[in-house]
């Protein structure tokens, strides 16, 4: 079995919204909107396959704080009022190591979708 991803540091930024996780000597910068989007909760993952609902317009959105769940899992909570979904450490890992196949699949529904990050007009800037 695997060992369990816990990460040695880590650090919420209000100002910039972004969650730090320091891995020994890596560092990664996870934004709010990335881990908003990438909630592991029900909400936005369904309860099976093809029932991911696409999160739109969460550009600005930020943390208001974070708290352990056990010795297993953050419990992340966004300014939204989201706050159901548990990031265990595993996935944390997962979320830092493979940051940009999953932003940029993210960005693909989004565009394929029609929708945007922001709410304002697609395809500028």
């Amino acid at each position: 079995m695997a060992t369990s991803h816990f990460p040695d540091d880590i650090k919420l930024h209000k100002k910039s919204r972004t969650l730090e996780l320091g891995y020994g000597s890596e560092r990664y910068e996870l934004t709010a909107e990335f881990l908003r989007v990438h909630s592991p909760s029900a909400e936005v993952r369904g309860h099976g396959k093809g029932q991911e609902t696409l999160q739109v317009k969460k550009k600005f959105v930020a943390i208001n704080g974070v708290e352990p769940v056990g010795n297993y899992a953050l419990k992340i909570i966004f300014d939204d009022g989201h706050d159901s979904g548990l990031y265990t450490w595993d996935y944390l890992y997962d979320l830092s190591h493979n940051h940009d196949a999953y932003w940029d699949k993210y960005l693909k529904a989004l565009a394929d979708a029609g929708e945007s990050r922001d709410g304002g007009l697609i395809g500028i800037g």
